[in-house]
């Protein structure tokens, strides 16, 4: 499954630039956290780089955030935009699994899931939210958390619902 680091990789740019623009508005001290690590990856000083204009300092931002001396960075604003921007996806995914969760974060996750329980909450995503922004959740939701389904690993690799564009 793909890492943090490898989802901005292959993430669309335009979906990359609304997780950046999502920290910035509602995260401020995430948002220049990561601000100044891709600044110090590209030895430069953050002051300076800030001063870039901003699709340019995203663009060079999410080009960096590809890489994996930034997984945790990349993990936390993952992290930040799914819990706090696709809240209702999550809950939508929890709740057709029957899942308990606050808000779509779950204390104790079942060491399973049945293949046609897994099945339709996936199926219920793709059918109200974009592939793009499922694939993304689904692959953050598999690496980020202890437990790992086998089924969901499998509809990972060869649903083609769930594979990025190139």
């Amino acid at each position: 499954m793909l890492s943090s680091h490898e989802l901005f990789g292959f993430m669309s740019p335009q979906l990359a630039l609304r997780i950046l623009e999502h920290a910035r508005e509602h995260n401020k001290e995430l948002y220049r956290a990561a601000l100044a690590a891709v600044a110090e990856a590209r030895k430069l000083r953050p002051a300076f780089f800030e001063r870039r204009p901003r699709d340019a300092r995203h663009a060079e931002m999410t080009a960096m955030l590809s890489r994996p001396r930034l997984e945790l960075v990349a993990a936390n604003l993952l992290r930040e935009w799914l819990m706090k921007q696709e809240t209702p996806m999550l809950a939508d995914f929890l709740d057709k699994l029957a899942i308990v969760h606050k808000d779509g974060a779950v204390e104790n996750l079942p060491a399973t899931v049945e293949d046609a329980n897994l099945q339709a909450a996936v199926d219920l995503l793709l059918s109200k939210y974009p592939a793009e922004e499922v694939s993304v959740y689904l692959n953050a939701f598999y690496t980020m958390n202890d437990v790992r389904w086998p089924n969901l690993e499998t509809m990972l690799k060869q649903d083609p619902r769930l594979q990025f564009a190139g």
